[in-house]
């Protein structure tokens, strides 16, 4: 079969994430990518550069993951593709055009959805639920697939010796920010860090020079225990670097450090809620942290923010230093779960086979839901007209303005 998956395509963990369904398909499928034009191409860089990847063109518009129609029909023909795979895909005109015009499944990988979006995913032929949060909100759809998350257990491994043996008192803590500090709890973790005592040592590392504001920094460079890295480094990345991963996220799709951490043999300190603690077994491979509040994000993402009591975090990093003969074994038992639990190659083989039972759906799209979609894409601001047009291509004209008659009707 030829697949294909429309994808951020460089240094970013949702690249990450299409390319382990890439690497799984490929063992029995013909894969494509679509390079979706965004914050930047990966084009001419060995890690994601290869032939059977396209650099969709770039659409100026304000709704992020937008895509050119004529550029995208074009790559599907050409590749004879049979089945699509979207993967955070926010923009919804180009999911109305492949459901109408193309006669391909098309799917979605779980990730960004709002309480007033669930519905839309109807439209899919198929989703990819990666967490049990995920899956519990999708649950209703006829071909929602859970696939546990996992990662590269063969690429991500502890290392050797390992850094800690039994007895030794510095500890160095190891945290990823990537691209969203505030979201990954940085400042939690750097306020926690500074009430422990001792010369331990905090690691942080950002995916770019720009992403720690100017408060933050400072907090940062007034403790010389700690020290930060601001640099794109692909896998294995810096893992090796730390004895315990610090992650106290305030959301997170599907804790996709959480694995990669805990394949590198580093027990885990995270936010005691799903879908970190689908991960972190409290006083096996890891610590959760109790949550003091949560609040809804500001674009109205189907999951609140939870964020974790400072000073629980501080006692769960220093239940480390009290109790230094735990390391060596929850970091064995992180290595012992990912072995387990985490193996993608394991847990997503079955796919391979899943996606010839796949079949495209009929379900109408009503007259109400479209009009929620419309107003969803109206949010984002500099409303590109070729959406208009796909949906007077679709209805007619006359279906339209009746639609829109009977709204303010009910109204």
């Amino acid at each position: 079969m030829n697949i294909g998956i429309v994808s951020t395509w460089f240094e970013r963990g949702a690249a990450y994430v299409s390319k382990a369904y890439l690497q799984t398909l490929s063992r029995s499928h013909k894969v494509f990518i679509y390079a979706r034009g965004g914050e930047k191409f990966g084009k001419g860089d060995p890690n994601w550069d290869s032939s059977n990847v396209h650099w969709g063109k770039i659409y100026k518009s304000r709704i992020p993951s937008y895509i050119d129609w004529p550029d995208f029909e074009k790559w599907v023909d050409q590749n004879q593709l049979q089945l699509l795979i979207f993967n955070e895909q926010i923009s919804w005109d180009i999911i109305l055009k492949c459901h109408y015009r193309l006669k391909i499944p098309i799917g979605s990988y779980i990730d960004y959805y709002k309480k007033d979006t669930v519905q839309f995913f109807k439209y899919y032929d198929f989703l990819l639920c990666n967490t049990e949060r995920h899956y519990s909100v999708f649950r209703w759809h006829e071909n929602a697939i859970f696939i546990p998350w996992g990662t590269d257990t063969e690429l991500l491994t502890p290392p050797n010796p390992p850094n800690l043996s039994n007895g030794q008192k510095d500890i160095t803590f190891f945290h990823s920010c990537g691209m969203s500090p505030y979201r990954k709890g940085t400042d939690l973790v750097v306020e926690a860090f500074k009430h422990l005592p001792g010369a331990q040592i905090l690691i942080i590392h950002a995916q770019s020079k720009d992403r720690i504001d100017a408060v933050l920094r400072k907090e940062i460079e007034s403790d010389d225990r700690i020290k930060l890295i601001e640099d794109e480094i692909p896998l294995p990345g810096v893992y090796h670097l730390g004895d315990i991963y610090v992650y106290p996220s305030r959301l997170d799709g599907i804790g996709l450090t959480i694995a990669e951490a805990m394949a590198c043999g580093l027990p885990v300190i995270t936010t005691n809620e799903p879908p970190m603690n689908e991960f972190v077994k409290d006083g096996f491979n890891g610590k959760v942290v109790k949550v003091n509040n949560y609040k809804n994000r500001y674009d109205n993402y189907y999951w609140p923010e939870s964020e974790c009591d400072a000073a629980d975090l501080a006692n769960a990093m220093n239940y480390y230093l009290v109790n230094s003969d735990q390391l060596p074994i929850h970091k064995k038992n992180a290595r012992i779960y990912a072995e387990k639990y985490l193996n993608w190659n394991t847990n997503s083989i079955s796919l391979n086979d899943t996606v010839f039972t796949i079949k495209k759906n009929e379900n109408k799209i009503s007259w109400l839901i479209l009009f929620k979609i419309i107003l969803n894409e109206y949010t984002f601001l500099n409303y590109p007209p070729t959406f208009l047009v796909t949906i007077i291509k679709t209805l007619g004209l006359g279906k339209i303005l009746f639609m829109i008659k009977k709204i303010f009707h009910r109204v």
